[in-house]
């Protein structure tokens, strides 16, 4: 007997068939989500900490009298220093903006005895970090370099769960989906018991009468996960935009060559239900008499 004929032995309606194609639908449609979600967090954490990672911040701490001195001994420092781009100094109304966020628009800065910031961004070739706060030690007391390390490491950390919530998600979608297809060939199996039987008594062997099946909800789970891709692709596409305003929640969708790797949920859909499929069959018929 050759695969056509074995093809036939199942049942290409009914109650399997659309629990397959709809189950298959529905995992694949959730990984193109999971998998979008990890990748999104992965870009944005990446982004930011790649601008974090070259700006930092000097932080100036001195009595009212002496803070114009200060400030132009850090700028000179700075001035002086190999691998910064550019440096400034934060003006009030920059600082009242960093502020409002936290004590409201109202604040009288000139009451308080605030900080002066200056920015700096660096180049290519970086600064070295321990070197430069030790000359701000010595010529400018009470300027303090922040580097934003403590800011970068909570983001690679964040990046990495994420990325390992998403894989743990797809995995959990393949094994869902391997257990409801596992369900659904059983009971074709089931329901199959006399012809099975018959098949047996005319000389067909356990492997040709599993091959009907491995194939026949394989080609389900293929077809029902690439269903449920193409609807989650379009779905992720209508998405918004990411912009600096909408910040993560605007930059969930794919981005350039990130579009290929839903590709491969069809693919490793169908490769699920051939082995679910496979070992349920086995199975199954080995406690058929």
């Amino acid at each position: 007997m050759d695969h056509a004929a074995s093809a036939r032995v199942v049942p290409p309606t009914g109650f399997t068939a659309r629990l397959t194609l709809v189950t298959a639908a529905a995992m694949a449609f959730l990984a193109v989500f999971a998998l979008a979600l990890s990748l999104a967090t992965d870009r944005l954490a990446t982004r930011w900490s790649d601008a974090l990672a070259r700006s930092a911040t000097v932080r100036i701490t001195a009595p009212a009298e002496e803070m114009d001195t200060r400030l132009d001994s850090v700028m000179k420092v700075l001035g002086e220093t190999p691998g910064i781009r550019t440096f400034r100094a934060l003006d009030d109304s920059e600082m009242d903006a960093l502020l409002q966020p936290w004590f409201g628009a109202d604040l009288p800065l000139d009451a308080l005895p605030l900080p002066r910031l200056v920015e700096l961004n660096e180049s290519a070739q970086g600064i070295d970090a321990k070197g430069l706060q030790l000359r701000l030690d010595a010529e400018a007391p009470g300027a303090v370099l922040d580097d934003h390390t403590r800011w970068r490491r909570p983001l690679v950390a964040a990046a990495e769960r994420m990325r390992f919530l998403g894989i743990l998600s797809l995995l959990l979608i393949g094994g869902a989906m391997a257990g409801m297809i596992t369900l659904a060939a059983q009971a074709a199996l089931a329901a199959n018991v006399q012809v099975i039987r018959t098949l047996r008594l005319i000389g067909a062997q356990d492997r040709f009468i599993a091959l009907a099946f491995v194939r026949r909800f394989t080609g389900r789970g293929l077809a029902g996960a690439a269903a449920g891709t193409a609807l989650g692709m379009i779905a992720v596409a209508f998405l918004p935009a990411a912009n600096d305003a909408g910040g993560f929640l605007t930059g969930l969708g794919f981005s350039g060559a990130g579009w290929l790797w839903p590709l491969f949920i069809p693919v490793l859909a169908g490769i699920v239900a051939y082995g679910a499929t496979q070992m349920a069959a086995m199975r199954m018929l080995k406690g058929i008499r």
